[in-house]
């Protein structure tokens, strides 16, 4: 089994930078299916765009998506990209729901 896809960004390019749960970071081009189908709707930038993490996969804003197994074995491996760093904006995978009570406000009311 190939690892799973944990954080994404989505390049002008209409590639995809991809970090794995086994550490790596990898580039995906989705240009060769953007004449395909429901794949047709993501040369739209701003669609393209809202591509998220979930359940070790992507997933775009109006469903579409791909097989974590095909965004690993054809992307090319990236050396340590700036792009993913932890520092930078990312969609992230929720893992679990938050819980607790929230914290009291402090300052004027």
């Amino acid at each position: 089994m190939n690892p799973r896809v944990v954080r994404v960004v989505a390049a002008e390019d209409f590639t995809l930078v991809l970090a794995f749960t086994n550490g790596e970071t990898r580039r995906f081009d989705v240009k060769p299916y953007l004449a395909h189908g429901v794949f047709r709707e993501l040369a739209n930038p701003i669609l393209f765009a809202t591509v998220r993490p979930t359940l070790g996969t992507i997933v775009w804003k109006n469903g579409q998506d791909l097989c974590p197994d095909t965004l690993y074995e054809e992307s090319t491996p990236l050396r340590a990209s700036r792009v993913l760093h932890r520092s930078a904006p990312v969609a992230r995978a929720r893992t679990r729901p938050r819980r607790g009570r929230p914290k009291p406000r402090r300052g004027p009311h």
